[in-house]
């Protein structure tokens, strides 16, 4: 290995496409695709942004942190070790990223400060663009 490497930092990651993401780019329901996708952390951030932009944000908060954790699981199945780049480019980690986005929103509307402000600062960590994005 190069040193270049050593000192580089981890290596992004890259999730596997979302079988969801489709059937949300065609219309479908997101509760009807997140009952048929339950792991699917795109269709539950979108629940989540949804449930934000109407004013309900508790609901906005159980999807995120919903869609959040079934991130969470899939990104350590593909080789993230808790830390690292996430790129917003790919479009498979959107629903990641888009779920981490939504919890820290939903979070600071609850004045739970210290989860917003991780939320915030992990996003970023994980993906500038994504921060940029989403803010």
């Amino acid at each position: 290995m190069e040193l270049n490497n050593l000192l580089s930092g981890p290596p992004e990651t890259l999730l596997p496409v979302d079988p969801a993401a489709a059937e949300l780019a065609d219309g479908a329901a997101p509760a009807d695709v997140a009952a048929k996708h339950p792991t699917s952390s795109l269709a539950w951030a979108v629940l989540a942004e949804g449930a934000l932009a109407d004013g309900r944000t508790i609901e906005a908060y159980a999807f995120a942190r919903t869609g959040y954790h079934r991130a969470l699981d899939l990104l350590r199945r593909n080789g993230w070790k808790g830390h690292g780049p996430v790129p917003w480019e790919h479009e498979p980690n959107r629903g990641f990223l888009r779920a981490l986005a939504a919890l820290g929103k939903a979070a600071a509307l609850i004045e739970e400060k210290d989860e917003a402000e991780r939320c915030v600062t992990f996003l970023r960590d994980s993906s500038p663009a994504a921060a940029d994005a989403l803010s």
